[in-house]
């Protein structure tokens, strides 16, 4: 199923992120009473229903001359254009004004689907001037508060019907690996040169999604598939100069991806945005190889190899599995470095442990450090095995999963990371009360 991608749009303080943060169930946007605060758009995959779907928050469009209006005009039309619905929140309380119809003319230009959600309709006040808004000429209107929840559900359900009949081509079985980063970290640049490495054969097979440029080649006799988010180049330098942009591409790639490839620059260091991306990939549970490119640039390279890797392990801590490769795209050196690391990143997502070799591992660490009581409960462990792959998934089944503290799943994590192989890729680990069926 392709995921459908929908799009918030409206005047400053009509409750877009409120909205927002509702749908997707994370204090993710910021809130303020102060027009203007969301100045960039924000993603997240979100869900109605089983349905998945990408949300985009995007900044009020305000007609008066303030400093950021025209940059946020700018990111909600990149929004508008990427999006497969329009949710035109207005804010019942103020009733229709002139911004509202501004709006309007836009996301009439766009020829998108549009539903208008009338917010704040929760007092007197609001349901009287709700009617106001039929005026602007749309098919659906749904009366909301996004605030106390109140008809969000409905809103959803006319956001989502029809998704589920939304299907994209058969794709290849080749292992698809995606080139993912924010702008200029030389994403490109990689890609050529790593469709130019020695042992790579590239043949002519035509790009497969209007989301990125799929270009297929073999290595070592392996056929492998290349997304490359850099390739999209729509309107040129106004999608490439708006960074949020790159998060949105990055996803899209990262859901249809068996790899990522995290480009970092080695002349900028790590920023904020990298872990937004690298977090995304490992919330969809695909195997990751961090990349610090333009590595020609950097003097005295043995002591700044040990103090990125110290920065890395530092700044990805939720990802400590993730391989590292050091290397120029421009220069080509250390470029043979990396498909060994794609290749092992990616056989470990598969890998399958027998039941046995499974319990015993976790039996040991249970053995070597008992969990802590908790109000005079100790935690059991009955029976462990894996349940999944891509990623792998374990199950292991215990008296009570609510004995189970977080630093304890992670030093379970730990103890079979320490046991078996399985170094880029995450794992997931459910512990389930004995008996517990599979929802």
């Amino acid at each position: 199923m392709k995921k459908q991608t929908v799009c918030l749009v409206g005047r400053p303080n009509t409750g877009k992120s409120t909205l927002f943060n509702r749908i997707v169930g994370k204090k993710i946007a910021i809130i303020e009473n102060t027009p203007g605060v969301t100045r960039d758009r924000i993603y997240s995959a979100a869900n109605y229903n089983d349905i998945p779907f990408y949300l985009i928050d995007t900044g009020g469009i305000d007609l008066s001359d303030g400093d950021f209006n025209e940059e946020i005009k700018m990111q909600v039309e990149i929004g508008i254009e990427e999006s497969d619905t329009i949710v035109f929140v207005v804010d019942s309380k103020d009733g229709l004004t002139t911004n509202d119809l501004a709006i309007r003319d836009l996301l009439k230009r766009s020829n998108k689907k549009v539903i208008v959600a009338i917010n704040k309709v929760d007092n007197k006040t609001g349901m009287e001037n709700m009617y106001e808004f039929y005026s602007l000429g749309f098919d659906e209107y749904i009366p909301i508060s996004a605030e106390h929840g109140t008809g969000v559900k409905d809103l959803l359900k006319i956001i989502t019907d029809g998704y589920e009949d939304t299907t994209i081509d058969e794709e290849d079985e080749n292992i698809k690996i995606s080139v993912i980063g924010r702008p200029n970290v030389g994403k490109s640049s990689l890609v050529n040169a790593l469709l130019n490495e020695e042992r790579v054969i590239v043949s002519d097979v035509a790009g497969t999604t209007r989301d990125a440029i799929d270009t297929e080649f073999t290595y070592n006799k392996e056929k492998y598939t290349l997304i490359d988010t850099a390739g999209l180049r729509k309107k040129g330098r106004i999608f490439e100069s708006v960074e949020k942009y790159s998060l949105l591409r990055s996803m899209k790639a990262i859901d249809r991806s068996d790899v990522c490839l995290l480009i970092l620059d080695a002349t900028t260091g790590i920023v904020e945005h990298d872990k937004h991306i690298a977090g995304y990939a490992l919330e969809s549970g695909k195997p990751i190889v961090l990349v610090v490119n333009k590595w020609d640039t950097i003097e005295n390279k043995e002591s700044a190899m040990k103090e990125w890797t110290k920065d890395i392990k530092h700044n990805f801590q939720f990802m400590t599995y993730a391989k590292i490769v050091y290397l120029s795209a421009q220069t080509k050196k250390r470029i043979h470095t990396l498909m060994p690391e794609v290749i092992l990143s990616y056989n470990n997502s598969l890998k399958e442990v027998k039941t046995s070799i499974i319990n015993d591992v976790i039996r040991n660490a249970f053995i070597e450090t008992p969990p802590a009581s908790y109000k005079g409960k100790k935690l059991k462990v009955y029976f462990s095995h894996q349940s999944g792959i891509k990623p792998p998934r374990f199950d292991i089944e215990v008296n009570s999963k609510a004995l189970v503290h977080f630093s304890y799943h992670r030093y379970i994590e730990n103890k079979i990371r320490e046991n078996i192989d399985f170094s880029g890729t995450p794992i997931i680990i459910q512990f389930k009360n004995k008996g517990e069926q599979e929802l």
